[in-house]
C-alpha cells in the first residue's frame, strides 16, 4: 500500500516562495493514520461517546461511538490522488497533553493521532447535528449484535451527574467539555480543533462546557476516564427473549407457508398480509381521531379541585405530531400482529371509548412515546425513532381513582438500567435517593422542559451476595406544596408511593428517621416487581428481647396494595440485631393483616441463638393480646412476644388473641 505523504490541504506558498506566517497543517500518510487510530482507538471511543447524545440510548450510542471512529479512515478509494488532512498548528500542539485514559504514551509530535482525532470529532459532530441534546443522526448501518445489548459499566452518582449535565449542552458543547478535560486541551487549541471540525460557534460551545457544573469534590478528569464512559469495557445482556423466539416461530410459519405454496417472493414479512384490513366503526373513527385528542390548559392544575392526570396538560416535542399519534391511537384499539402489548394485572385491555386525554408525546432513548389517559387506564405506545429497528410496543396499566400522589410521576421509558420520567406540573424538585443508605445524601436532578428527569438508575441492578441488594435507588418527589414523596420503580409505568407507619395513619418518607426505619425493608421491593403496585407501607411493629441475651430484635411487616384493590401482598420481616437487611419470615396474598382494615399482625420465625439451641420466635402488633402456637410445636405466651426452644426444623400454627376480643392468624 503506497503510505507516501500527502499534500496538506492548504500550504500555499506566496509568489516570492516564502512560507505563510502561521504553519499549515503537517501531511499524514495513510499508514501514519491507521497506525494511530489502532493503537489509540479505545481513547477516540471514549471520544466520540462523550460527545454523542445520552438520549440515544446506552446500547446504540456505544455502537455509534464505534462504527463514527472506525470510519475515521479514508476509504480506499480516497487514496488515489486524495489528502489526509494534518492537525493545523494549535491542535497538534495538545495531541499529547491529554489527561484523560491513554494520554499519557501520545507525543506531541503524533501528528497521526490529531488527524484521526479531528476526523472522528467531525463526524460525530454531524451524527449530533451540532444542534443540541435531542435527535442525533447517525449513520443507517450501525454495526448490529444480534441476541445481545452491549452497554458499559455503570458508574455511581457523580458519573450520572455528569452524564446528565452534558445530556443538557449541544453536540459541540459536549465536544468542548471533552477537548478540554479528556484530551486535555487548552481553550485555543479546543477552539481551533472545534472549528476545524465543523463546529458553528467554538467559542459558544467553549462556554456551554465551562458551565458544567460537578458535584463537590468530583473532577471532570476523573469522571470521564471512568467505566461510565468507557464504551469498549462492555457489559452484555440478551435482548428480549420471548419476543425473539416468537420472531422465530412466526418466521418458521411463514417459511413452511412459502413452501407449500409454492409462490415466490423477492423477501418476506412478519405481518399477517392475508388477514383482512381492519375496518372500525363511526363510534371507533371518532375514538382514534388525533384531532379529538382531549387537552387542558397548562395552568388548568393550579385551580383544579382535584389533582391527577386529567389535569396535566399536554408536553413533549411531539404533540403535533399527527402521524405517530395516529399510529398510536390505532395500536391501542386494534394492536397488529408485530405489536408488543403488556399490561398489568387486572388492567383491561381494549381501545378507548372515546377520544382519550393526551399527556405526552416526545423522543427519548432512539424511540418515539406517546402517553394517554382515559379515565381507567394509563397507556404508554413507543416505536422505533428515525432508523431505528424494533417492533412497536403498547403498555396498559390501571390508574383508576387516583389522586395527587398516585399522578406525580410516570417511567415513561427505560434504556439499559436507565430510567426517564414524566413528572407532573405540580412537581418542583427531583432527586434519587439510595433507600439503603438512608443518610446519604440526595442526588438532585434537572427537569427538562417537556417534564422529563432523566437517567435514574434502576433500583436492584447491584445484587449482594447473600440474595439481597447493595443499594436500590428511588425517586424523591417534592411538590409546589413542599411536600416530599418518595417512589421507587418495580418495572410498570407507575412507580409505587412509598410510607411508613401505622396502617392507619402512613406517613411519608421525608426525613432520615421514616428513610432509616425503611431501609432493612428496601431490598424486599423486589417481590412487588411487575405485580401492578400501588402504594408501599413499611411498619416496625414489634421489638423482641432475645433468649440468652443475645440482643433486640425487631419485627417489620411491608404491605403492597395494588391499583386493582386485590393481589396485595403482605410480608412479615424480622431484623436480627447488627443485621442491616431484615428477613422475610412469612408471606401472605390478599391478607388484611398489616392493613387499614385490620391493622393488627402476628408472624414468628425458627432462630438459633449463640449457644446453637433453636428457638420457634413470634411477634404480633400492639392489639395483640396473647399468642398460641399448635400443630407440632405447642405452646403459650401471655403477651405478643412468644420465644420457645424447638427441634431445628420445627413448623408451627400461630394464633393470638386480640385486646379487642378478636382472633387473629399469623401471617403466612
Amino acid at each position: 500500500m503506497d503510505s507516501a505523504k500527502l499534500a496538506p490541504r492548504s500550504s500555499r506558498r506566496s509568489r516570492s516562495g516564502t512560507a505563510p506566517s502561521s504553519p499549515g497543517p503537517a501531511p499524514v500518510g495513510f499508514a501514519q493514520a491507521e497506525a494511530a487510530l489502532v493503537e489509540h482507538y479505545p481513547r477516540l471511543v471514549r471520544l466520540a461517546h462523550v460527545v454523542l447524545p445520552a438520549s440515544l440510548g446506552r446500547a446504540r450510542r456505544v455502537l455509534a461511538a464505534h462504527a463514527l471512529t472506525q470510519r475515521a479512515l479514508p476509504r480506499p478509494r480516497e487514496l488515489a490522488g486524495a489528502r489526509v488532512p494534518g492537525p493545523r498548528g494549535a491542535e497538534a500542539a495538545g495531541a499529547g497533553s491529554g489527561t484523560g485514559r491513554g494520554g499519557a504514551g501520545v507525543s506531541a509530535r503524533d501528528a497521526g493521532y490529531a488527524c484521526v482525532r479531528a476526523r472522528v470529532l467531525r463526524e460525530t459532530l454531524r451524527a449530533c447535528g451540532d444542534g443540541g441534546p435531542g435527535k442525533a443522526r447517525v449513520p443507517s448501518g450501525l454495526p448490529r449484535v444480534w441476541g445481545l445489548r452491549l452497554f458499559p459499566r455503570a458508574g455511581g452518582t457523580e458519573e450520572l451527574a455528569l452524564d446528565q449535565a452534558l445530556s443538557r449542552l449541544s453536540g459541540a458543547g459536549r465536544a468542548a467539555y471533552a477537548l478540554v478535560h479528556l484530551e486535555g486541551l487548552d481553550a485555543e487549541a479546543a477552539r481551533a480543533l472545534l472549528t476545524e471540525a465543523g463546529a458553528a460557534d467554538a467559542g459558544a460551545a467553549l462556554g456551554e462546557a465551562a458551565g458544567v457544573e460537578l458535584p463537590a469534590g468530583a473532577h471532570a478528569a476523573a469522571l470521564l476516564a471512568s467505566p461510565e464512559f468507557d464504551a469498549c469495557s462492555l457489559q452484555a445482556r440478551p435482548t428480549d427473549l420471548v419476543r425473539r423466539r416468537q420472531g422465530v416461530r412466526a418466521f418458521g410459519a411463514g417459511a413452511a407457508v412459502l413452501l407449500v405454496c409454492g409462490a415466490a417472493f423477492t423477501g418476506w414479512s412478519l405481518t399477517r398480509s392475508e388477514e383482512p384490513a381492519y375496518v372500525p366503526s363511526a363510534t371507533e373513527r371518532e375514538a382514534l381521531d388525533p384531532a379529538r385528542l382531549t387537552t387542558v390548559a397548562p395552568d388548568a392544575w393550579e385551580t383544579a379541585t382535584r389533582r391527577d392526570f386529567s389535569v396535566w396538560p399536554a408536553r413533549g416535542g411531539l404533540v403535533s405530531d399527527r402521524a405517530l399519534l395516529g399510529r398510536a391511537l390505532r395500536a391501542w384499539n386494534h394492536p397488529g400482529p408485530r405489536t408488543h402489548v403488556s399490561a398489568t394485572p387486572g388492567t383491561p385491555l381494549g381501545g378507548p371509548a372515546g377520544p382519550p386525554r393526551l399527556l405526552w408525546a416526545g423522543h427519548t432513548a432512539g424511540a418515539d412515546i406517546v402517553l394517554f389517559y382515559d379515565g381507567l387506564r394509563l397507556v404508554r405506545y413507543a416505536e422505533a425513532a428515525g432508523d431505528g429497528f424494533g417492533d412497536p410496543a403498547l403498555d396498559l396499566v390501571r390508574a383508576d381513582g387516583i389522586d395527587e400522589a398516585g399522578a406525580a410521576v410516570v417511567a415513561v421509558a427505560r434504556t439499559d438500567g436507565n430510567v426517564r420520567y414524566l413528572t407532573a406540573p405540580w412537581v418542583k424538585s427531583v432527586a434519587q435517593r439510595d433507600l439503603r443508605v438512608p443518610q446519604r445524601a440526595s442526588t438532585p436532578f434537572t427537569t427538562e422542559r417537556d417534564g422529563t428527569v432523566w437517567p435514574f438508575q434502576q433500583p436492584g441492578r447491584t445484587p449482594a451476595p447473600d440474595g439481597g441488594c447493595t443499594t436500590w435507588n428511588t425517586v424523591q418527589v417534592t411538590g409546589v406544596d413542599g411536600h416530599a414523596r418518595l417512589y421507587s420503580d418495580l418495572g410498570d409505568l407507575l412507580p409505587a408511593h412509598l410510607t411508613t407507619g401505622s396502617p392507619t395513619a402512613p406517613g411519608e418518607v421525608d426525613d432520615l428517621a421514616s428513610r432509616t426505619a425503611w431501609a432493612p425493608s428496601a431490598c424486599s421491593l423486589v417481590a412487588g416487581q411487575g405485580r401492578g403496585v400501588r402504594a408501599v407501607n413499611s411498619w416496625s411493629y414489634a421489638s423482641q428481647p432475645l433468649p440468652e441475651g443475645a440482643g433486640t430484635a425487631r419485627w417489620a411487616c411491608t404491605r403492597m396494595d395494588t391499583w386493582r384493590g386485590g393481589g396485595t401482598l403482605t410480608l412479615a420481616e424480622y431484623r436480627a440485631p447488627g443485621h442491616p437487611l431484615g428477613a422475610v419470615a412469612a408471606q401472605a396474598a390478599d391478607s388484611a393483616s398489616c392493613g387499614p382494615r385490620q391493622p393488627d399482625v402476628l408472624a414468628g420465625a425458627m432462630w438459633k441463638a449463640p449457644s446453637g439451641t433453636w428457638y420457634v420466635l413470634a411477634a404480633g402488633s400492639g392489639g395483640v393480646a396473647s399468642i398460641t402456637a399448635r400443630d407440632g410445636i405447642r405452646g403459650a405466651s401471655p403477651t405478643r412476644l412468644f420465644a420457645l426452644p424447638a427441634p431445628k426444623g420445627s413448623t408451627a400454627t400461630l394464633s393470638a388473641t386480640l385486646v379487642s376480643g378478636g382472633t387473629l392468624d399469623g401471617l403466612g
